[in-house]
């Protein structure tokens, strides 16, 4: 089954406070899976594979902390734990097993909320170093410095690997030519910004496939520059 990008599985015994998470989670735009056993969630877990676990530990057949054992035998989907144990030990235990974020009741439901949203922009960073788009035609490896353009490596010169990457980064943001121009050089730049066109130029060359119709990056007459998120 395929991860869901907003599908949060809430593990808990006690209906109310499943109830209770799951109507602010649905405000914010998640989907919601219920779970009130740790047999039922290592279940969901496994046929419909959540973005983020929220996981009490009090459970009336498996223990919380067994289940997390489980999640992370074969999986690094960010778990947040969430119980009534406030003791330094028990914390330390969890954040052992693998959890990444821990709750302890009574919680806020805006603060848990807030909690799933911070984890998954923590989680969401540490595994965004390859850009992909239009079905893998564009690939960017921000740490590797490296590009694919339809399965093949491309290669770009250092300044036009920055300003593909910090478009690339920020799909669809307006860049002004001042703007790339301070990416690639900095402030202390005295250039005539029409160089940033011919970085544009020779960009295109070698990413688009039709250059005369661009998908990615695109000009925005009288601005500058934006990167499409085709």
């Amino acid at each position: 089954m395929k991860q869901s990008t907003k599908r949060i599985l809430v593990v808990d015994d006690e209906i109310k406070i499943v109830e209770v998470v799951k109507s602010y989670l649905e405000k914010s735009g998640y989907d919601v899976i219920e779970a009130f056993s740790g047999d039922d969630a290592l279940k969901k877990f496994k046929s419909q594979p959540p973005v983020l676990v929220i996981l009490d530990l009090m459970l009336p057949d498996i223990s919380g902390e067994e289940v997390c054992r489980k999640m992370r035998e074969n999986s690094d989907i960010p778990i947040i734990m969430l119980t009534a144990k406030v003791n330094e030990e028990n914390i330390l235990h969890g954040l052992n097993l693998g959890a990444d974020d821990y709750v302890t009741k009574p919680f806020s439901p805006r603060q848990l909320v807030a909690r799933v949203e911070a984890v998954l922009r923590r989680t969401s960073k540490e595994t965004s170093d390859i850009l992909s788009f239009n079905n893998n035609d564009l690939l960017i490896n921000l740490q590797n410095y490296e590009v694919m353009k339809a399965g093949k490596s491309v290669s770009l010169t250092p300044n036009e690997f920055k300003i593909l990457c910090a478009m690339s980064r920020h799909p669809n943001k307006v860049y002004r030519r001042d703007e790339l121009i301070y990416l690639v050089s900095g402030e202390d730049y005295e250039g005539f910004d029409r160089i940033i066109d011919t970085h544009i130029k020779n960009i295109r060359q070698k990413i688009e496939t039709d250059t005369k119709n661009p998908k990615y990056v695109l000009t925005v007459h009288g601005v500058g520059y934006r990167f499409g998120s085709c």
